[in-house]
């Protein structure tokens, strides 16, 4: 038998115990996201980082056209001093940031779902001034978009079918 065969069998016997246990696709219709795809209402951003994670949230749920949950949110981002000279000039941050939520039923305001979701980014303050602020921009873009991600990641883990 050539190696070529022995990988096919061997990945048939490998896929097998998945086809038992009854595994699908998360996204596929009919999968735990497909309760989710455009059925839930996100609250109105108040600020930045609430428009950049509801954006990334309506674009990994789809926008609610048929409601059946609400998602209740709410984020915080908290920048650290990282990287200080022997001066004492700050010349890298740390943005800590969480998103708690709650997935809330529409017909009856049972809470699905709830938790928070954690994470970080950073950026360097060494380049000029524009530099600088165009980097924190970013970073709370970028963590606001990894915060969104693990909430939508938690919420199709424990979505209702």
């Amino acid at each position: 038998m050539s190696w070529s065969d022995r990988r096919k069998v061997l990945g048939l016997l490998a896929a097998a115990p998945l086809a038992a246990c009854g595994f699908s696709p998360a996204h596929a219709p009919g999968g735990a996201a497909h309760a989710l795809r455009g059925a839930v209402v996100l609250a109105d951003p108040a600020d930045r980082n609430g428009f950049d994670f509801a954006n990334r949230l309506e674009d990994r749920l789809g926008r609610a056209t048929v409601p059946r949950f609400r998602l209740d949110w709410s984020v915080a981002a908290e920048p650290v001093g990282a990287g200080i000279t022997p001066t004492g000039a700050i010349t890298r941050y740390t943005l800590k940031g969480s998103a708690r939520y709650a997935l809330v039923r529409l017909e009856n305001g049972e809470t699905v779902t709830s938790g928070n979701a954690d994470s970080f980014t950073s950026w360097s303050t060494s380049g000029s001034t524009v530099a600088t602020l165009s980097a924190e921009q970013d970073a709370h873009r970028r963590l606001m978009v990894i915060l969104a991600d693990q909430v939508v990641a938690r919420l199709i883990a424990a979505a209702p079918q």
